[in-house]
């Protein structure tokens, strides 16, 4: 990963793995070359304490929404706000690039060269945030989906005034900030001004609403 978001989630997960009294940090952002170019990059090698197994991690962080026209599995019906990625596509180049490079010869050597041992498991921990449309029933869905889901989409139509609540539309570095990080709330015309401008260059703004009782996220989606 590379994108700010990603970046905020290696961070935490590493630390999380230093802090670990299950996993043993052996390293991280591993880069693997040839004699021309990077091959590919593994994001974490580490040592279950309990087993005593060498694990290969993935990391993702991932925003989708919950599209039921975009494709015919549950993995293509998840897509990016803007409609860039799906978590079809993440998982297919997790499997036909990712965790094979593990095998490659290059990754052999240079794990030898730190003396790490050949990791004997791989796994992917994605970190997702999920989003419904705002009339769908989270009833049908996997419990392992329903766990991540923190709201909803809606189009500019389904907006409603509500003079009893605030809004705030936070930067993509933001998004996995705590709400009380949120400095910058504002009315409904004021956020609804600040909401066209995205959608008129094709970008689908994360919102949050706050009233007295409750804090909403949701996001508002161009296409």
């Amino acid at each position: 990963m590379n994108s700010v978001l990603g970046m905020q989630a290696e961070a935490c997960f590493e630390a999380f793995l230093k802090c670990s009294k299950i996993y043993k940090l052996l390293t991280s952002n591993l880069q693997i070359h040839d004699s021309n170019q990077t091959l590919g990059e593994l994001d974490y090698i580490v040592r279950d304490l309990k087993t005593q197994n060498v694990l290969h991690i993935e990391l993702a962080c991932k925003f989708y929404l919950y599209d039921e026209t975009a494709g015919i599995s549950e993995e293509e019906k998840w897509i990016g706000p803007n409609r860039k990625d799906r978590l079809i596509d993440k998982l297919e180049k997790l499997k036909e690039q990712q965790f094979p490079l593990i095998h490659a010869p290059e990754t052999q050597q240079k794990l030898k060269d730190l003396k790490i041992e050949i990791p004997t498991e791989q796994k992917l921990c994605l970190k997702a945030f999920l989003f419904l449309p705002i009339k769908m029933d989270r009833i049908h869905l996997p419990k392992n989906y329903n766990d991540c889901i923190v709201g909803h989409w809606i189009r500019t139509d389904d907006l409603k005034e509500d003079k009893a609540a605030l809004y705030a539309i936070p930067h993509k570095k933001e998004w996995l900030l705590p709400l009380e990080n949120i400095s910058e709330w504002y009315s409904f015309p004021q956020i609804i001004q600040r909401i066209e401008e995205q959608l008129l260059n094709f970008k689908s703004p994360l919102i949050y609403k706050k009233t007295n009782l409750k804090i909403e996220k949701f996001f508002v989606v161009w296409w």
